[in-house]
């Protein structure tokens, strides 16, 4: 069939996790409980370094749009995931399509960048502490959070624009749980080469600039650390980077999987699972592994729950 004479999309039909309803009806119990415990979480990490007055330093400011960023991009995914658990005919409409993608690769770009944003915060923290106030001051807070925004949006909408201009005429069905970038292109009726190169240059600047940006900053906290005379100055040092190195292992460990991999390499089935990891689980997992892992935050979790129950 030749392009010209495509009949126009105006919906795509995906298929999902399982075609089987009694698997559906388990899922949708599941990530019901996650998306909730996701938007709980997250919220609540908003809230409390936003009511503690402690916790309104640098490090917690990223954190709260870290929270922000995991919220945001889960939620552009999971409440239509979850209603097509329950749906028999699961459509989703071409101008959405365009908009889940565009909004959900825009937040996990944010996000990506987030994460070395406080791994640069961490290195100034450990290797030049009397110097952390200046450097880390607030206009530099939000001129940093401003750049990860920027960057991610830009990134995303100049992919988004070499996209969707393509022909998708031979089917409609997308063989995933939302509209990711791989399903969508090889739909393509049209010749991706563009958009396939756009895609490779976009996320080798955003991941590549940022992975770079955390191996820096933490091989120097390193050396400082190993430099540290004192094995409870250097216990406490690494215990400051502990919940964000869990963070950054998770999250560039699954999008190097997803994105970074040869095409001979792909399976859909594979790729589903992954998806499901960082477009699900990670934004339930960052403000566990932040609330678990940090004195701080246990701590002004605690004076919160007592004042209400004082309160009361």
């Amino acid at each position: 069939m030749a392009v010209e004479n495509c009949t126009v999309v105006t919906d795509f039909i995906l298929l999902g996790l399982s075609g089987r309803r009694d698997v559906q009806q388990g899922l949708f119990v599941l990530f019901l409980l996650v998306y909730g415990t996701t938007v709980i979480a997250n919220l609540g990490m908003i809230l409390l370094i936003r009511m503690d007055p402690r916790l309104h330093t640098p490090m917690y400011y990223f954190l709260s749009n870290l929270s922000f960023c995991d919220l945001c991009y889960s939620s552009t995914i999971s409440p239509k995931m979850l209603a097509d658990f329950l749906s028999e005919q699961k459509k989703i409409a071409y101008n959405l399509c365009v908009v889940q993608m565009f909004f959900f690769g825009a937040f996990a770009a944010v996000e990506c960048v987030m994460l070395s944003v406080m791994a640069y915060d961490r290195y100034v923290a450990i290797c030049n502490p009397l110097l952390y106030t200046v450097t880390m001051s607030r206009r530099v807070c939000i001129q940093l959070v401003s750049t990860a925004y920027t960057a991610g949006f830009i990134d995303m909408a100049i992919f988004t624009s070499c996209t969707f201009p393509l022909s998708f005429c031979s089917s409609n069905i997308i063989n995933h749980f939302f509209c990711d970038i791989p399903p969508l292109l090889a739909l393509s009726a049209s010749d991706t080469t563009t958009s396939e190169i756009a895609l490779t240059v976009s996320c080798s600047c955003v991941v590549g600039s940022s992975v770079i940006t955390v191996l820096l900053s933490y091989s120097y906290i390193i050396t400082t650390i190993l430099r540290m005379k004192s094995a409870e100055g250097r216990y406490k040092a690494f215990s400051t980077c502990a919940s964000h190195l869990t963070a950054v292992a998770i999250f560039y460990g699954t999008l190097l999987f997803m994105y970074f991999r040869p095409n001979s390499s792909y399976s859909m089935d594979t790729d589903k699972v992954a998806s499901v990891f960082y477009t699900v689980v990670i934004p339930m997992l960052n403000p566990l592994i932040y609330s678990l892992r940090n004195k701080d935050v246990k701590s002004a979790l605690k004076k919160v729950i007592a004042t209400k129950l004082s309160s009361e």
